[in-house]
């Protein structure tokens, strides 16, 4: 890796291993233009290419300034300056003016990556260090700076961008709008993946043709959604997961987002990222900054494959923090469709004890301990043992399946307030709210206002006093409704449209807390399922719960659009009953264990009443875990084939990073008549090496696998699966 300046043609090359983006100062009015982003290319001065020469610029001719401005291919474009793409930063002024345009003032490269004040981000690590540009940048008129970052790390192919914004001037500015990245290519006909959803089917592919005009997904929900997801990628038609160009963009933040493709007339696409400008209004006092969250880019043209390893690789080095990123983490179970609402001590106990001959090593108990608590009507906010339920309150619990020889963990939902409950009675302007308006009730609770610093401080001593009740080793965060009625008795009205972002910025900090407080605590993200699947939550945990639907099949649309970001261990998947509780599906034991072992494995049933066959499976299954998982935790992810598109079978492997050994995981959803066996071309193997499978005496080069296949034998009926397990001999 390395950055390099270019003093005599003003212009700045960063370079990964495999991978150049070079940025161009144009003209006497120092224009910040992008240049290149793709494959690594040599030194040279590419910078004229894209960023203009005279006589085509305003200072040898003024006369068509808005010409250059409307083409000029821009690093961080302002607004109302004769650029009519949408800009990344918008501002109203003390005249109330919205103009604003940066141009370059200088720059920095320093070795190492600046951390993000309040915010989530990567890091360098002993093992792969980091470089950073910064390039300084402001509007003359208005006062406003801007400090454009960009940081690699050694080994990766990954770009990470941000912003921070700084007010120079001596009165007062509001931001309206503050992209986190943007970037203005040719179009070259690309097409546009996204991740969309609802609760219960999350992150499922989707790719279309850029057409004029804008494209965009984005969340205006206070958090980063079922719906649409902080990820979108520009891929050349006919990508595949091993051929063709790739520009992967992801967003470390967990609030409302907008990602956005642009097509212009002249046939040039602007990609932006970055927190969504509706209900968006930032007041910057004179001297004050404002931080952008970090975009993470990736380039790849070897297919969707690379730019997932890419990022795998990145996430799991640079981004998870938890004590638990190296190391199995406990096969849980969970309550949940187990016992719903309706449990007491003695309930968990029996659940306890029969997970225990099972190999099943930690009990967690969801919701329904606390308060009042007997439905979702009433309770949050109230984090006190519901004694009724649980005689002896929760540290005479967790003693009890202790002794017993399992480790215990809890849900909270430490966001929420239900108008049924002591804190609501207490202090009923603590919920966010707008005066005059009929609350929306969403789960019939609402959402507690978090950008007020005694609101926050309450809820930490809320979850540390239940923390440090008892040896709780794991804890279950959930956030079951989105933000709406935008409105605080703690800020005043020009400072409202702060509301959103500052609700995130408290999340972080609680979760920082959290993590020094109880720094051995395993902690997993949840929002009602997958709604706050991204990366700024990984940042505090090192697993977030995938979706509320644990049905197998449904798991395998679900799980691989997660992965095509996000590294398997990060993925909460459990095995469920049936017939599923979300669509009704039954499918054998067996299929849904293999489904779930690409995540972090666990179970959410009651062990005391399934089937007694299904019973004797799960210590096969939790050996199964054991014996796969750090090949799942740490390999280098590979597609083989997808359900999604082919409608017949799904299949998906793992490799280890020296490609000695490999888990190849193969799902026939549909069975077919007179139709005997398949054949697998497996991925990812090293050509020159020879494997063998568990299952067979014989030896086969990796070219062979990859090139001629593998047999899969026939499997009887429908949602049969079967695991190939390959070592190097």
């Amino acid at each position: 890796m390395n950055i390099n300046i270019n003093e005599k043609d003003r212009s700045f090359k960063i370079d990964t291993d495999n991978t150049s983006y070079i940025i161009g100062i144009a003209d006497e009015e120092a224009f910040i233009g992008h240049v290149y982003y793709g494959s690594k290319v040599e030194d040279e001065p590419l910078y004229l290419m894209r960023t203009g020469e005279p006589p085509f610029v305003p200072s040898r001719n003024n006369r068509d300034r808005g010409s250059f401005m409307d083409t000029f291919p821009c690093e961080y474009p302002g607004n109302g300056l004769g650029d009519y793409r949408e800009g990344a930063i918008e501002i109203v002024d003390d005249g109330g003016y919205s103009a604003v345009g940066l141009t370059y003032d200088g720059y920095e490269i320093n070795d190492g990556k600046p951390r993000l004040t309040g915010l989530p981000a990567t890091f360098e690590n002993e093992s792969s260090k980091a470089k950073t540009l910064i390039i300084y940048a402001s509007d003359k008129v208005t006062g406003l700076k801007a400090e454009l970052m960009y940081s690699i790390f050694e080994g990766s192919d990954a770009i990470v961008r941000s912003v921070k914004i700084v007010n120079s001037s001596d009165k007062d500015i509001f931001l309206t709008k503050v992209m986190s990245a943007s970037l203005d290519m040719d179009s070259e006909d690309f097409e546009l993946l996204t991740l969309h959803g609802s609760w219960a089917r999350e992150r499922q592919i989707d790719q279309r043709p850029i057409g004029y005009g804008k494209t965009s997904v984005g969340s205006v929900k206070g958090e980063s959604s079922h719906q649409e997801h902080p990820f979108m990628a520009l891929v050349e038609k006919g990508v595949s997961q091993e051929i063709g160009r790739v520009y992967g963009f992801s967003f470390v933040y967990s609030g409302n987002f907008l990602a956005q493709a642009e097509k212009s007339q002249f046939d040039s696409v602007r990609v932006m990222m970055g927190i969504n400008p509706g209900n968006f209004k930032w007041q910057l006092r004179p001297g004050e900054s404002f931080q952008a969250p970090e975009v993470v880019m990736v380039y790849s043209d070897e297919g969707l494959g690379k730019m997932s390893r890419t990022y795998h690789d990145l996430y799991r080095e640079h981004l998870i923090r938890s004590p638990y990123k190296d190391r199995e983490r406990p096969i849980l179970i969970n309550n949940w469709e187990a016992t719903y609402f309706d449990f007491n001590t003695d309930k968990l106990l029996a659940i306890a004890r029969e997970a225990k001959k099972s190999g099943i090593e930690m009990l967690v108990m969801d919701d329904g301990w606390f308060g009042g608590r007997k439905d979702d009507n009433s309770s949050l906010g109230d984090w006190n043992v519901n004694e009724e339920k649980l005689p002896g309150g929760l540290k005479y619990l967790v003693d009890e399946v202790n002794k017993i020889g399992l480790k215990f963990g809890i849900w909270m939902e430490p966001e929420m307030i239900s108008p049924d409950s002591d804190l609501y009675r207490a202090h009923p302007d603590w919920a966010i709210q707008i005066p005059g308006r009929e609350g929306t009730r969403s789960r019939n609770q609402f959402v507690l206002d978090l950008s007020r610093p005694e609101v926050v401080e309450h809820t930490w001593n809320s979850i540390k006093n239940v923390l440090s009740s008892a040896n709780i080793e794991y804890l279950k965060w959930d956030m079951n409704r989105q933000i709406t009625d935008i409105g605080s008795f703690g800020l005043n009205k020009e400072n409202m449209g702060e509301l959103s972002h500052r609700f995130v910025l408290a999340v972080y900090e609680l979760q920082e807390r959290l993590i020094k407080e109880f720094p051995n605590l395993l902690l997993e993200n949840c929002s009602g399922g997958g709604a706050r699947f991204d990366p700024g939550m990984l940042y505090f945990g090192p697993q977030i719960w995938c979706s509320d639907d644990t049905d197998a099949i449904e798991r395998l649309g679900i799980q691989e659009g997660t992965a095509l970001v996000y590294p398997l261990s990060s993925m909460g998947a459990h095995v469920s009953d049936c017939p599923n509780h979300t669509v009704g599906r039954v499918t054998p034991f067996e299929t849904r264990g293999h489904v779930a072992l690409a995540g972090t494995f666990g179970y959410e049933l009651d062990i005391t009443k399934i089937l007694e066959e299904d019973r004797a499976m799960i210590p096969e299954q939790t050996a199964m875990y054991h014996k796969y998982n750090k090949l799942v935790r740490s390999g280098d992810y590979y597609r083989v084939a997808s359900y999604r598109e082919n409608g017949y079978y799904d299949c998906y492997g793992v490799v280890s990073k020296d490609k000695s050994e490999a888990l190849y995981t193969f799902v026939q959803v549909k069975g077919r008549p007179n139709y005997h066996s398949r054949l697998i071309r497996l991925s990812g193997l090293d050509p020159d090496k020879k494997y063998r499978s568990d299952e067979s005496t014989e030896v086969f080069y990796g070219r062979t696998l990859m090139k001629a296949g593998i047999l899969i034998p026939g499997l009887w009926g429908d949602y049969r699966s079967k695991l190939i397990h390959l070592c190097e001999v």
